[in-house]
């Protein structure tokens, strides 16, 4: 099995793993009931999405 002949350093460590934090999901808020929702679905909240009616759902 091979094995690495010499220790790496920090600055390349640091650097190969720069792209490896978790981001955050990008919210908007619901035209319609102003819950946030991620982008590009469908509100849980109303079944709307771009100000149309998609899903029916069970609003008191």
């Amino acid at each position: 099995m091979a094995v690495p002949k010499r220790r790496q350093s920090n600055q390349k460590t640091r650097s190969r793993r720069a792209h490896d934090f978790l981001t955050p999901r990008q919210l908007t808020f619901c035209s319609s009931c102003g819950k946030a929702v991620p982008t590009h679905r469908v509100c849980g909240n109303c079944g709307t999405y771009m100000g149309k009616t998609v899903v029916k759902t069970d609003e008191a």
